[in-house]
């Protein structure tokens, strides 16, 4: 089954390319079917829910390919902050007026994660309890009904960053199943724990079903 992964994320297409390896599916991704970023990619994280981005971006990419897709949206939770930086995860300096600061070689993750030390400030670890969410999205065709799966994976935000793997907040995740961070973390024990492996697994599971 050829089926396209509506994300220009590299480190997103790191992590989706490993979850389907020895699977019956040929993975191809926006650039390889010489889809060039268009502004109104821009949009399609405007929504109020991961569910409603996710299924957005699938409906979008599907439109443009003619190709079964795929596509998902995730974030950072915390719990001291209601929440956020929840569905704004990727965005969340820039709408904080942070985009004039310095970002240096992380560019916008390091932005991200600076803000989250500075709202999280003098908070004692009981109370960084945190969890990353994922939603992914399948549609057969642009206008079929999306099919969604959810996972999420408990944890707490350290007072400063640890590692150099991963991307996003995952240097400042402490996961409570791997007890290190995603960062420190090894990718196969990444996988196995993190909410975009666990989602993916789950809608592979329910694809190779119907393939039956």
């Amino acid at each position: 089954m050829k089926l396209l992964i509506g994300t220009r994320n590299d480190g997103k297409v790191r992590e989706i390319r490993d979850v389907f390896t020895g699977l019956p599916f040929q993975l191809v991704f926006p650039a390889d079917q010489f889809l060039e970023r268009l502004p109104e990619e821009l949009d399609l994280e405007r929504g109020s829910s991961f569910a409603e981005n996710a299924v957005a971006k699938a409906r979008y990419f599907a439109t443009r390919s003619h190709l079964p897709t795929l596509a998902e949206d995730s974030g950072l939770e915390v719990d001291a902050l209601d929440g956020a930086p929840g569905v704004f995860s990727a965005r969340w300096a820039l709408m904080h007026g942070e985009a004039g600061r310095e970002a240096g070689e992380g560019g916008i993750d390091a932005l991200n994660n600076a803000l989250l030390l500075e709202r999280l400030a003098g908070l004692p670890e009981q109370q960084r309890t945190a969890r990353y969410r994922c939603i992914v999205a399948y549609v057969e065709t642009p206008t079929a009904k999306p099919e969604l799966v959810e996972a999420t994976c408990e944890g707490h935000v350290l007072a400063a960053p640890r590692g150099d793997s991963g991307f996003g907040y995952d240097p400042l995740f402490f996961s409570t199943e791997l007890g290190m961070t995603f960062a420190e973390a090894p990718l196969p024990a990444k996988q196995r724990v993190s909410h975009r492996g666990r989602a993916i697994r789950a809608l592979i599971e329910v694809l190779l079903r119907r393939s039956k």
